[in-house]
């Protein structure tokens, strides 16, 4: 038996699946203590489903606190930034592109020194190990806790960046180190951006983990838990602490792993209604297509892995008006509020729930509170809302091949006709709690992206070379060797660049090692 979480911004959902059979499942509010909602939801769903927590084999869980606090600028960290690449990148400083508040927020202390590689692991200047003993000196005294280093194609080859670790632990102590090298990929602005991002949440990765680790202790589950990384896998508690930038945009992930769960339908468009927002996402052979443009996440570009999403202003809460003969349906909504504002259920702000009940196609609430709307209004709204989805839909194709959409969360019953361009419409079993069931399905899962030289190696060497990494690195997050599959292959010739170079981006994913839960286990207990 699995447990699966999903932590949003209103809602805490949590599912108990026993294989691949729900149990029991809940939606409760989100709690200022995340701990204190997570044990609510969790507390719930055993209760309902009669278990114990020895029952418990896993507990996974998805959480937006990260991306909300860096959104927000709230509990970031002053950040040391040490860039490896001198003489070259000097003109382009870290920081460059920042929204100036947020910029400031994480600081300016900034130390260039010299190092880096070339495009195929050659190195470009040699490592001024000087200049780092001077920088985590500078950082020491200045009392910085968590430290971003990004050397010039360290994706290529990490060990400068790995000895500037060793180097700043020698002479700061305990603190902090976020390495480039494992968070972003090609392009050193991006992917520094990134690393410093995730060096700001420090601090609070480990008070999340720990709040999710007493969270299951007041429930005596001994279990080991795991949180879910918007690539639709998952990372272990100590994994979190160290990289909580890669739980951006996890919830969406999750709602798509779980509609393809739930639907079986391995290839098909998501749209995941809440009450204020919808996200809309491709799912290929069973995992959100990733975005392959740099992404924006609160005013700073980056280049680490997120899905492709697209988020707008529709949801169960969207405010209806009418203007004239226009009628408009969102962007604004209610919110957590619509059980209390919405006309069906007693307040007197108009919503697209009380058109789709006025429209005779969804029950709740009490229906003959708006058996007073305006008949042409209702069609109206009606049509607004399925063009708005229309209209998402077709921004999000990349074809004109019809497709399946699969419609998830508690919004979901607002759709009832055929959306152009789809072959059908799904509206699964579960849909309302598809985030927690994606949370609680999601395997362990790696990735490389690295630059080879097809002329110096050949293609089929360096293909097996990637793919063989890329298993260890997923035997080593936790997946069970003999599960491993590669899901997905990116190949890019370079052509500026000399010698065959090519770009190999490369995923795989498996299943949870048992052994090693169980193991966990004895560990626990005889501990």
């Amino acid at each position: 038996m699995r447990i699966g979480v999903d932590v949003g911004g209103t809602n805490t959902d949590a599912v108990l699946l026993n294989g691949d059979q729900v149990l029991s499942w809940c939606k409760m509010p989100t709690t200022p203590d995340v701990g204190d909602g997570i044990t609510a939801a969790i507390s719930k769903v055993m209760a309902e489903a009669d278990v114990s927590a020895d029952d418990i084999q896993c507990v996974m869980i998805g959480t937006t606190h990260f991306t909300n606090a860096f959104v927000e600028r709230k509990r970031l960290l002053p950040v040391g930034i040490l860039r490896i690449a001198l003489p070259a990148a000097q003109a382009l400083p870290p920081l460059l592109d920042w929204p100036e508040e947020i910029a400031a927020t994480v600081g300016d202390t900034i130390r260039q020194v010299k190092g880096g590689y070339q495009y195929d692991g050659r190195i470009n200047e040699e490592l001024d190990e000087a200049a780092i003993i001077a920088a985590a000196q500078d950082f020491k005294a200045k009392g910085l806790r968590t430290v971003a280093v990004t050397g010039l194609f360290s994706s290529v080859n990490g060990a400068m960046e790995l000895r500037a670790e060793e180097l700043l632990r020698e002479h700061m102590g305990e603190v902090s180190v976020s390495l480039s090298h494992t968070i972003g990929r090609l392009g050193i602005l991006e992917r520094e951006n990134a690393t410093i991002m995730n060096a700001s949440l420090a601090e609070m990765a480990q008070d999340v983990v720990t709040s999710f680790h007493q969270a299951l202790k007041n429930l005596n589950i001994t279990a080991p838990f795991y949180v879910s990384q918007n690539d639709g896998t998952l990372m272990n508690a100590e994994f979190v602490g160290k990289y909580p930038v890669l739980t951006f945009a996890s919830g969406p992930t999750n709602s798509m792993r779980g509609a393809a769960y739930l639907s079986g339908v391995k290839d098909a468009i998501v749209a995941d209604i809440g009450g204020t927002t919808t996200d809309v996402g491709m799912l290929v052979n069973g995992y959100p297509r990733e975005s392959s443009v740099t992404v924006d996440i609160g005013g700073v570009r980056t280049n680490f892995r997120m899905p492709d999403i697209l988020a707008f202003g529709l949801g169960g809460g969207s405010l209806v008006r009418q203007d004239g003969a226009e009628v408009t349906v969102g962007p604004q909504s209610v919110g957590y509020k619509l059980l209390d504002d919405a006309i069906v259920f007693g307040g007197d702000t108009l919503t697209s729930s009380d058109i789709a009940v006025a429209a005779g196609y969804v029950d709740m609430g009490d229906s003959s509170k708006v058996a007073s709307l305006d008949p042409d209004m209702v069609t109206k709204a009606v049509d607004v809302i399925h063009d708005i989805m229309a209209d998402v839909v077709d921004r999000m194709k990349t074809s004109g091949d019809l497709v399946p959409l699969i419609l998830v969360g508690g919004g979901a019953v607002l759709i009832n006709r055929d959306i152009p361009g789809t072959s059908d419409t799904i509206i699964p079993d579960h849909a309302s709690v598809a985030n927690a069931i994606g949370a609680a399905i999601a395997q362990i899962g790696a990735e490389i992206d690295k630059v080879f030289s097809y002329d110096d190696i050949g293609r089929d060497k360096a293909m097996n070379m990637a793919k063989q990494e890329v298993i260890e690195k997923a035997v080593a997050a936790g997946a069970e060797r003999g599960t491993i599959e590669i899901i997905d292959i990116e190949e890019v010739p370079l052509a500026y660049v000399p010698g065959g170079a090519v770009r190999l981006r490369i995923k795989a994913a498996g299943h949870l090692n048992l052994d090693q839960i169980k193991n966990h286990g004895s560990k626990t207990e005889k501990g």
